[in-house]
C-alpha cells in the first residue's frame, strides 16, 4: 500500500509537470472528477472509464486531454499520438461537454492499474489551469463479476429467502406449543376420566358391599347356630335360676364362624 501512495505522489508530481509544458497562464481553474474504482471480468473485450471535469474562468477553448497509468511496472503516459483509432490498445473519445473516456481494448489481466485523467487549458499560465482526476483503480479478474441489477437482483432474493426461513421457523415453533398444549390437556382429561372411573366403581363397590352386609345382618339364625344355643343351655343345669343371661355371637358369612357361649 506504501508503495502504491509513493507510486501515486511520483506520478502526480510527474503529471504536474507535463501539465506545466502543455500550457501556461489568467484566473482558470479547472476541478476533475474520476469514478475511485472499476471492476471487470477478463471475458470482456474492452473497458471503457470515464473522466469529468468543470471549468471556471478558462478560455473559451477545448482543453487537452491527457491520460496516465501506473501499474506494477513503472508509470505510463498513453495516447500522446490522440487514440483516435479504435484498433489501438487504447481509444481516447470526447463524449461530450466537460467529459472525456479512455477505452482499453483487448483487455488482460495486465491491464489492472491506475488510470488517471488529466486536464489542461494550453493557453492559461494558472496553475489551476491543468489539474489531474484522483485516479480509477481497474481491477480485471478471473471470475465473472456479476452486474449491479443482478447483485441487487440476488440481495432481494436473499432477502425474501431470510425472511421465508424466518416466517418457517416460527410456524414450526407455534405449531409444536400447541401440539405440546393438546397433549397436556387431554392427559389432564384421560387423567380426570379415569379418576372418575375409579371413584365410581369403588362407590358401587361399597354400595354392594353394604347391601350384603346388610342382608346377612336381617337372616334368622339358621337351625345349625340354632343347635348351638341349645346346647350352649345344656352345659348347665337348665334348672339354675342364677342363669340371668345368655350371649350368643357368631361373625358374618366372609368370616370364620364360631360359636361363644358367655354366662353372667
Amino acid at each position: 500500500m506504501e508503495t502504491v501512495n509513493r507510486g501515486k505522489i511520483i506520478l502526480g508530481l510527474e503529471l504536474n509537470l507535463i501539465l506545466f509544458h502543455v500550457g501556461a497562464a489568467g484566473n482558470c481553474t479547472v476541478s476533475v472528477v474520476q469514478p475511485p474504482s472499476l471492476e471487470v471480468d477478463y471475458t470482456q473485450k474492452a473497458v471503457t472509464m470515464h473522466c469529468s471535469f468543470s471549468t471556471a474562468g478558462c478560455p473559451a477553448e477545448q482543453p487537452t486531454s491527457l491520460w496516465f497509468r501506473y501499474g506494477a511496472l513503472q508509470p505510463e503516459n498513453l495516447c500522446l499520438d490522440g487514440c483516435r483509432n479504435e484498433t489501438d490498445k487504447f481509444t481516447l473519445v470526447n463524449l461530450a461537454q466537460n467529459q472525456v473516456s479512455l477505452t482499453v481494448n483487448r483487455l488482460t489481466f495486465n491491464d489492472s492499474a491506475i488510470y488517471i485523467c488529466g486536464i489542461a487549458f494550453p493557453s492559461s499560465k494558472e496553475p489551476r489551469a491543468k489539474q489531474t482526476g484522483g485516479g480509477t483503480v481497474l481491477v480485471v479478474r478471473e471470475t465473472k463479476v456479476l452486474s449491479k441489477e443482478l447483485q441487487s437482483l440476488l440481495a432481494a432474493l436473499l432477502s425474501l429467502l431470510s425472511m421465508y426461513v424466518t416466517g418457517v421457523f416460527v410456524f414450526f415453533i407455534v405449531l409444536t406449543k400447541s401440539k405440546s398444549n393438546t397433549l397436556r390437556k387431554k392427559e389432564t382429561e384421560d387423567s380426570q376420566k379415569k379418576k372418575s372411573a375409579r371413584r365410581i366403581f369403588q362407590e358401587i363397590a361399597q354400595e354392594l358391599y353394604n347391601k350384603r352386609h346388610m342382608e346377612t345382618s336381617q337372616q334368622p339364625v339358621s337351625v345349625k347356630y340354632q343347635k348351638r344355643y341349645k346346647a350352649c343351655l345344656t352345659k348347665k343345669d337348665e334348672a339354675a335360676n342364677n342363669l340371668s343371661i345368655i350371649k350368643f355371637s357368631f361373625t358374618n358369612v366372609w368370616k370364620r364362624t364360631f360359636t361363644k357361649c358367655i354366662f353372667i
